[in-house]
């Protein structure tokens, strides 16, 4: 009778209980999670899709968006917090963190993100927003700091679901061996008695009670192949999305060399001549047109020609691309700057400081002839967000002078990041549709001219302050053009912005509809 020994045989690399070398693609950058998903892990992912699938509008922002951010949230701390149990303790550890304390804001962010959709109803600031729950939520599950970090998990997330779904297989298969091969069986029966006694009791509710059926019908939609197609679709891209986040959670590939901040250093003079030119050109352009950059009306009253159009076009593009382009530039002098010597540090801290100063003073001015512009002829969607990025553009480089201090900021990329977030929820709360709408009626009431087609394209958050316009007619035109172009909603696709809308449209009747069409669609 032989006995069976945990000793490793000649040539055996390894402990038998692991945990083993890796001789996968990614080797020891990415060796996985060594054991399969937990059965929480997999039941919470594919509960968390059929919320998404019944819940989440594809045509418009609503509160499933909201209701699936939720679902999502919850299904990743589950795969996080209830992990398998491991049948033969490992003899050796793997050191894998799994991200910052800070993880919680990016999280708590992405789903405030997609609760706007809740709110508001301009489907411009929700596509916004839903672009930047994709950012947020990367940097909520990523292991890495730095923007690098980042981008990594943008291009691992495909290969992070394909392994994801083996992963989960996996547990599937571990859940039926864990309970026998009736599982499947008890599990489908389970449904399918859960079914009948849902369908029995529920149709005796809805023919015993007409208020009961009207709730009933509003909840349940009619099924068509359509819906049965968006469920499938729905479902299946949130499963997707959510098994390479639990995947790179429960696995975070090794970033570590990504999040260095200096790369290969440059000799002095390699760097500072350019940045050195760069600066007296800086210079040089502030202090010449430094009449042009800040003029106001008395410079366009005296130059020959010049308009308010054209003073604000002139420049206000090329600053921000200048404004853009210095930021690269700081960015790439702060990894490729010697700084060892103290000489390199204050050479280092003068050309910088001087170039993120004198650029701030062109975001002044670039803000400035948009405040200009948007004076002579009114606040659009367009105007307002280019005037809010170059605004954030100003902050990231007060950011970068105060990072100056001390050089070093390995804070900079994600507190610049957490600012635009901030800035973006704090626009959805200021709701720009209305300020759009706001501003034009007050323009009305000092020039008597309005721009009902432009107006006309507003969402329903501009419905309470286009009820304010003094016309009776340019009043009721254009709530009853925003009215006919208002879905209903289910309460998938409940808004509060347009429920607050159908409420003051219904108290405005329409007048002339054909001469108003007529005037919306003028251009």
């Amino acid at each position: 009778m032989s006995t069976a020994t945990n000793q490793p045989m000649t040539g055996q690399l390894g402990q038998l209980n692991g945990p083993w070398p890796s001789y996968t693609l990614f080797g020891r950058r990415w060796a996985g999670p060594g054991r399969p998903a937990s059965t929480a892990t997999v039941v919470a992912i594919l509960a968390a899709s059929a919320v998404a699938a019944l819940s989440v509008p594809l045509d418009r922002a609503g509160l499933g968006w909201f209701i699936a951010a939720l679902a999502g949230t919850a299904a990743l701390v589950v795969a996080r917090i209830i992990r398998v149990p491991e049948a033969i303790p490992a003899a050796v550890r793997r050191d894998i963190g799994h991200g910052s304390w800070d993880r919680w804001f990016w999280g708590t962010a992405t789903v405030a993100l997609l609760a706007t959709g809740t709110f508001r109803a301009a489907g411009w600031l929700f596509t916004l927003c839903l672009l930047t729950a994709t950012l947020t939520g990367a940097l909520a599950i990523t292991h890495g700091r730095s923007l690098r970090s980042v981008a990594m998990t943008y291009l691992l997330a495909p290969v992070a679901a394909t392994r994801g779904g083996l992963w989960l297989l996996r547990g599937a298969t571990r859940m039926r061996g864990q309970g026998s091969a009736g599982v499947p069986i008890r599990v489908l029966a389970t449904t399918a008695v859960s079914i009948a006694l849902l369908a029995v009791f529920g149709g005796l509710f809805i023919s015993a009670d007409a208020a009961f059926a009207r709730v009933f019908e509003a909840a349940i939609p009619e099924i068509r192949p359509i819906t049965i197609f968006r469920w499938a679709f729905v479902g299946g891209v949130t499963a997707v999305l959510l098994t390479a986040a639990a995947f790179l959670r429960a696995a975070p590939p090794a970033t570590g060399d990504l999040d260095r901040t200096e790369g290969r250093k440059v000799n002095r003079l390699e760097w500072a001549v350019p940045l050195s030119l760069l600066v007296l050109l800086f210079a040089a352009f502030v202090t010449i047109q430094l009449t042009v950059l800040f003029g106001g009306n008395q410079h366009v009253v005296e130059t020959d020609g010049l308009t308010y159009a054209e003073y604000a076009r002139s420049g206000f593009w090329q600053l921000c691309v200048v404004t853009a382009l210095t930021l690269v530039v700081l960015a790439g002098a702060a990894r490729w700057a010697p700084r060892t010597e103290r000489t390199d540090r204050i050479l280092l801290r003068a050309v910088l400081g001087a170039l993120a100063a004198l650029t701030l003073v062109i975001v002044a001015s670039a803000l400035h002839r948009m405040n200009v512009y948007t004076d002579t002829y009114g606040l659009t969607r367009l105007r307002l967000l280019v005037a809010c990025c170059e605004a954030w553009f100003g902050l990231v480089l007060v950011m970068v002078l105060v990072a100056g201090i001390r050089i070093r900021a390995p804070w900079l990329p994600r507190v610049a990041i957490a600012a635009g977030v901030l800035a973006l929820l704090g626009l959805s709360v200021a709701n720009p549709d209305g300020l759009i709408a706001e501003n034009h009626v007050q323009r009305y009431e000092e020039t008597q001219r309005i721009d009902l087609p432009y107006l006309s394209d507003l969402s329903p958050d501009a419905v309470p302050a286009l009820a304010g316009l003094d016309s009776e007619a340019y009043r009721s035109c254009l709530l009853m053009v925003i009215g006919e172009r208002t879905p209903e909603d289910d309460w998938r696709g409940w808004n509060l912005a347009r429920e607050t809308a159908r409420e003051v449209i219904a108290e405005h009747p329409e007048d002339s509809p054909a001469w108003c069409w007529d005037q919306v669609n003028r251009y």
